[in-house]
C-alpha cells in the first residue's frame, strides 16, 4: 500500500514550514513586509511570511497585522503544540491581532498571511513583548483607512485626553489610548501619566528590546500616578499606552514626556547613573546610585537595571563594590536563564561578584541591588571578560570552613582535608567541610570523596538550589558521583560523614568526566556506519513520494556536519536503491564496522504488509516489507542481515507504512535498537508540512545533530533519542490520520523498541553540546 500523505487537517496548516526563511522579531519593532507571488505559500494557497521571537513562560506579548491591500491574518505556533490565530482584531475590521499569555518558554513562529488565496499588498507587522507578566497592549484601527493611526507625543509636552468606551480595549478589558514618539539612542526619556479618576497604567515598549510595565509612581509612594523613565538603547518609535490598572474604568488623564541627557552612552569607561536602565558592555563600569527615584522590588530593595549583548558561551566577570549597602548583583538572559551572587567570596565584605557563562545570544539584564530591603547609596559595577578568571588555590576545607568560609576548588583539582571537632555540623550531627567550584550546563564532572578513616558521604547543590546526595562508590565507603551539571553557575558540595561525629583525613576532587564506564568507552568521531535509502520516484511499479529521497540525503549530510558519519557508509535514493543494490550496500558497510562502531540502516520510502503464515514472530499472520524500486526486502531478510552485524550498537530506522511490525524480527538480541514511524498494521503520513518524507526521518535528523540532547554533555544517548523523538511525536503528530489495509481508521504513532540497548547506551557522540 502507498504510504499516505496526509492533507492539512485546519485550512491554514503550514505545507512546508520548516522550509521557510525566518526573519527575527525584536519586542517594540513594527517590520514592513510585502506578500506576493514567489512567496513561500500555506498549502491552501496563500502567500505568507515567516518570522519567529523568544519569549518566556508567563510573558505577555501582542502581535497586530496591517494592511490597506489585502485582508491579513496572523498565525503564532510555539513549544508543546501551542498555536493560536486570528483574522480580525476588532470585529469587521480586516487587520489581524493577537493578545496572549507565553505558556512555555521558548521559540514562537508567527506566520504573516491572508484570508484569502492569492491575496498580495505591503503590510505592517507590529510585536509587543511583555516584561513577564505585565499588561500587553493591543490597538485596535481607529478607522479603516489609517490601520496605524496613534496619537503623537513630543518632549515638553503634556497631553490631557480621556479614556472612555469606544476606545481600544486590552485583551484583560482595560481601555487604552496609543501614543507614539520617537527617540534618539542616548537621550533619556520620562513618561508621567496621572488621574483623578482611575489607577493609571503605563506601558512602554521602545527600539532595541526595552519593554517596561508601570502601575505606580516609584518616586511618589501612594501614589495612583504612572512613571516611566528609560535611556533609549537606540534610534526609533516608541510606543506607549495610557491605560489604567482595573478593566473597565474611564475618565480624564494628563500623560507628560520629558527628555535630558544628550550624549550616547559610552562604551568601555565610565559612567553616572540614577535610575535609567542603559547599556553596558564588557570593559565598562558605571557608577550609580540606589534610593529616591529607583525602581523597587516586590520585596522593598531598590534595583537599576542594565541591558548587556551577550553571545553564547561569552564568560562574564560582573563586580558590584558599595561602601553604602551589602552589594547583590543578578543577571536574567534568554531561555529563563538567571544567575545572581550576594558576596564577593574572594574579597570578602558586602561587595558581590558574579562569574558566568551566557547559554546563548541575545540581550542579558544585568540588576543591580542591595540585599536587604530599604538600603540606599552609591555604588559602581564593572563587567569584564571573565574567560580569564583564575579562581584562587583551594584550601583543605576543614580550615577555611574555621573562618565560617567556603573553600574553592577548580574543576580538575583534588585537595586533602579532615573532618574533625570544631568544624560546623549538620543537623543530624555529622561533621561538614563544603567547596564550591563553577560549573557551566552540560559538563560532565566527577564529585569523589575518599577516606580510610569514615564513610565518605558528599552532597552536591546546584546555583538554584537543588541537592543530590551520594554514599557510595565502588567500594562502598568512598563517595563518587557522576552527573551532568544542569546549570552554569557556582555549585557547592558537603562533605561529610555517613553517621554522625565521625572524624578523619580524606581527599576531596572535582574533575572532568567521560561518564560511565561504558560511555567512557565510546569514541567519539567517524563511528557511525550508516546505509541510508530514500526512495521517491519509483518509475513504473509504484506511486511516487515526495521528499523521501531527500530524507536519506539530508540524513547523512547532518550526520557528516557532526563529524560523526564514517566514510564507509552508502546512501542510495531512487533508481540505485534497488533490492541488489540494498543488499550489496548493507554487507559492504557492515564488514568494515567492528565492535566498537556503530551500524544503523534507515529507510523512507513505501512499506507493504502480506499475508503470511502465523508464527510467533508474526502473530496476526501478516508480513512486512520495506518497498525499493524493483522489488522488497521483508522483515525475516531484515533479520539476517542484522544478524551478521558484529557492532557495539546497531539502529533501524524504517519511516514507511506498517514498520512497526519489523520490530519483532529484528529487534529480538542485545545491542539493536528500532526506531519505525507507525504500528504494524498502520499507515505512515509525509510531513510534507515540514518539507520531509517522513515525521520520524525529520525528528531523527534534529535528534541526532544535538536537539535530542538534554543534558547539553554533547552525548545522544538511547534514552534521550527515545525520550526526544516520543515529544516531538506527541506535539507534531498528535491527530495525523492513519488507517490499516482494510480501510480502518486510527492515528499515527511512533514505535520505539529499544530491545538490550540500556538507556544511557550512546548512540552519538557530538562535535560540539548546545548547551557551550
Amino acid at each position: 500500500m502507498r504510504k499516505t500523505i496526509l492533507l492539512a487537517t485546519t485550512a491554514f496548516a503550514l505545507c512546508a514550514g520548516a522550509a521557510f526563511a525566518q526573519q527575527r522579531l525584536l519586542p517594540g519593532a513594527t517590520v514592513s513586509g510585502d506578500l506576493r507571488q514567489g512567496d513561500d505559500r500555506l498549502q491552501s494557497g496563500e502567500y505568507l511570511d515567516a518570522y519567529k521571537f523568544q519569549g518566556r513562560a508567563g510573558e505577555q506579548v501582542s502581535l497586530r497585522m496591517m494592511s490597506q491591500d489585502f485582508d491579513a491574518y496572523l498565525m503564532i505556533r510555539g513549544p508543546d503544540g501551542f498555536s493560536e490565530e486570528n483574522d480580525d482584531s476588532v470585529e469587521s475590521d480586516t487587520s489581524a491581532g493577537l493578545s496572549l499569555r507565553l505558556p512555555t518558554t521558548g521559540t514562537y513562529n508567527v506566520t504573516a498571511t491572508s484570508y484569502e488565496t492569492g491575496e498580495s499588498g505591503r503590510y505592517q507587522l507590529e510585536f509587543l513583548g511583555g516584561s513577564g507578566g505585565g499588561t500587553a497592549a493591543v490597538f485596535p484601527a481607529r478607522n479603516r483607512d489609517d490601520r496605524i493611526q496613534r496619537n503623537q507625543i513630543s518632549p515638553g509636552d503634556t497631553m490631557r485626553e480621556t479614556l472612555a468606551q469606544g476606545d481600544a480595549v486590552l485583551s484583560t478589558g482595560e481601555y487604552a489610548d496609543a501614543w507614539t514618539f520617537q527617540a534618539r539612542r542616548g537621550q533619556t526619556y520620562t513618561l508621567t501619566l496621572r488621574s483623578n479618576d482611575f489607577d493609571s497604567y503605563l506601558v512602554v515598549r521602545a527600539p532595541g528590546g526595552f519593554s517596561q510595565d508601570n502601575d505606580d509612581d516609584p518616586g511618589a509612594r501612594g501614589s495612583t500616578d504612572s512613571r516611566v523613565s528609560f535611556t533609549a538603547q537606540a534610534d526609533g518609535e516608541v510606543t506607549v499606552s495610557a491605560t489604567s490598572y482595573s478593566a473597565g474604568e474611564t475618565g480624564g488623564y494628563s500623560l507628560g514626556l520629558s527628555e535630558s541627557g544628550g550624549s550616547t552612552p559610552p562604551t568601555g569607561g565610565s559612567s553616572t547613573v540614577g535610575a535609567d536602565e542603559g547599556r553596558i558592555g564588557i570593559g565598562d563600569s558605571r557608577e550609580g546610585r540606589l534610593g529616591q527615584g529607583s525602581r523597587q522590588l516586590s520585596s522593598g530593595e531598590y534595583m537599576n537595571t542594565f541591558t548587556l549583548n551577550g553571545r553564547r558561551g561569552q564568560q562574564l566577570d560582573v563586580a558590584m563594590t558599595s561602601s553604602d549597602f551589602d552589594a547583590f548583583v543578578q543577571i536574567e538572559g534568554p531561555g529563563g536563564f538567571s544567575a545572581f551572587n550576594d558576596d564577593d567570596s574572594e574579597a570578602g565584605g558586602r561587595d558581590s561578584r558574579l562569574i558566568t557563562t551566557l547559554p546563548s545570544d541575545g540581550a542579558y539584564q544585568i540588576m543591580a541591588t542591595s540585599y536587604a530591603s530599604g538600603e540606599r547609596g552609591r555604588y559602581r559595577l564593572s563587567i569584564r571578560d571573565g574567560a580569564g578568571y583564575q579562581a584562587p588555590p583551594s584550601r583543605p576545607g576543614n580550615q577555611d570552613r574555621a573562618g565560617g568560609g567556603n573553600a574553592r576548588i577548580a574543576n580538575g583539582d583534588t585537595v586533602s582535608g579532615a573532618l574533625q571537632p570544631g568544624d560546623p555540623t549538620l543537623g543530624s550531627g555529622e561533621y561538614v567541610d563544603t567547596f564550591t567550584f563553577q560549573g557551566q550546563r552540560g559538563q560532565r564532572v566527577a564529585v569523589e570523596l575518599t577516606s580510610s578513616a569514615f564513610d565518605a558521604y558528599t552532597m552536591l547543590t546546584t546555583p538554584s538550589g537543588e541537592q543530590i546526595d551520594n554514599d557510595d562508590g565502588e567500594d562502598g565507603t568512598n563517595s563518587r558521583l557522576d552527573t551532568v551539571l544542569s546549570e552554569t553557575g557556582e555549585y557547592s558540595v558537603a562533605v561529610t560523614s555517613y553517621s554522625p561525629g565521625e572524624t578523619g583525613s580524606y581527599r576531596f576532587s572535582v574533575t572532568p568526566s567521560q561518564g560511565t564506564p561504558r560511555q567512557a568507552a565510546v569514541q567519539g568521531g567517524a563511528r557511525i556506519f550508516a546505509v541510508m535509502v530514500g526512495v521517491s520516484d519509483y518509475g513504473a511499479g509504484q506511486s511516487n513520494l515526495p521528499y523521501t529521497d531527500e530524507d536519506a540525503l539530508k540524513l547523512a549530510e547532518t550526520l557528516r556536519r557532526e563529524g560523526a558519519l564514517n566514510p564507509a557508509s552508502i546512501t542510495l535514493t531512487n533508481a540505485e536503491a534497488t533490492v541488489a543494490g540494498v543488499r550489496q550496500a548493507f554487507e559492504r558497510v557492515a564488514r568494515q564496522a567492528g565492535p566498537d562502531d556503530m551500524f544503523m540502516f534507515f529507510f523512507s520510502g513505501h512499506g507493504s504488509q502480506t499475508d503470511s503464515a502465523v508464527s510467533a514472530t508474526e502473530p496476526d499472520g501478516r508480513s512486512e516489507a520495506i518497498v525499493l524500486r524493483d522489488g522488497e526486502i521483508s522483515d525475516a531478510e531484515m533479520a539476517q542481515l542484522f544478524g551478521s552485524l558484529r557492532t557495539r550498537l546497531s539502529l533501524l530506522v524504517l519511516d514507511s507504512c506498517y514498520s512497526g511490525g519489523f520490530a519483532r524480527n529484528v529487534v529480538d538480541r542485545p545491542g539493536v535498537m528500532g526506531l519505525f514511524s507507525s504500528e504494524e498494521d498502520l499507515t505512515s503520513a509525509v510531513a510534507d508540512k515540514f518539507a520531509a518524507g517522513g515525521y520520524l526521518a525529520h525528528f531523527l535528523r534534529a535528534g541526532l545533530s544535538g536537539s535530542a540532547d538534554a543534558d547539553g554533555d554533547a552525548i545522544v544517548t538511547a534514552g534521550e533519542l527515545a525520550t526526544y523523538l516520543r515529544r516531538e511525536f506527541r506535539t507534531q503528530v498528535e491527530g495525523v490520520e492513519a488507517s490499516t489495509s482494510e480501510g480502518q481508521r486510527n492515528y499515527q504513532n511512533l514505535v520505539i523498541d529499544r530491545g538490550g540497548v540500556q538507556i544511557d547506551d550512546v548512540i552519538v557522540r557530538l562535535a560540539s553540546s548546545p548547551g557551550e
